[in-house]
């Protein structure tokens, strides 16, 4: 007799379950919009570190591994730049008017996105915290909890910006020493703000105002071709 298993069904329980887990054990966490295979949450700033002990240390969770942690920039979500739904004879419109720019001080621009994975119930979590202080975005370093943060904090803060309260050594690491501004964010100059180059009458590195010309970046368009509607390609079916 042959067994068949409803793999899908069984593991969006195995999702449910730890979700009930989670919303029993993690005090301060809200569930997130995800796929069905997937498994988010939001964490208020004050119970980052509380909610994190927990997802580590609870017997019914053990979240053992932090495998990353990455910034967001919310300044341009929601807001549609590139009309690429339609198209006219002479193809796609370059870009859309938008009346009101961005706020750059808007409430809750920044957030932190943990990814989190539990060896022993083979089971994956993301975690989102939103930095409540947009000029100053800071946040709680997660450094003592899972020490692989340590360098993913770095990258962030290189980035983004953000700031995380009781790193060990908060410095950039993928831009250089002087480097200006965090090239992650939405309203950071797409050309940068100097450039670089050897001279060599001082034989060293000198820093320079940018003398690239801006230009627009068009976006690439995956878009339905009528081209191979049934009813062109299948002769048999009205038209």
């Amino acid at each position: 007799m042959e067994q068949t298993t409803d793999q899908p069904a069984a593991a969006g329980a195995g999702i449910e379950a730890l979700a009930q887990a989670i919303e029993r054990l993690v005090g301060g966490v809200s569930r997130l919009p995800s796929l069905a295979h997937e498994l988010a949450y939001r964490v208020e700033p004050p119970r980052l570190l509380e909610a994190c002990r927990v997802l580590r240390d609870a017997p019914e969770l053990r979240f053992e591994m932090l495998m990353d942690v990455c910034g967001v920039d919310f300044l341009q979500f929601g807001r549609e730049e590139w009309l690429t739904t339609g198209a006219t004879r002479s193809g796609f419109s370059r870009a859309r008017e938008i009346n009101a720019p961005p706020d750059p001080d808007m409430p809750e621009r920044f957030a932190v996105v943990y990814q989190l994975l539990s060896v022993t119930h083979n089971a994956r979590l993301r975690l989102r915290v939103v930095c409540p202080d947009t000029r100053e975005p800071i946040v709680d370093s997660l450094v003592q909890i899972w020490p692989s943060a340590n360098w993913f904090e770095r990258e962030t803060f290189d980035l983004f910006g953000i700031l995380f309260r009781g790193h060990p050594d908060l410095r950039r690491i993928l831009t250089d020493y002087g480097f200006i501004g965090h090239p992650f964010r939405k309203d950071f100059p797409l050309i940068g703000n100097v450039e670089t180059r050897y001279d060599p009458e001082r034989k060293r590195v000198v820093y320079e105002p940018v003398s690239i010309v801006p230009r627009v970046l068009a976006p690439k368009v995956i878009r339905h071709d009528n081209r191979y509607e049934p009813a062109l390609t299948a002769p048999e079916l009205p038209r």
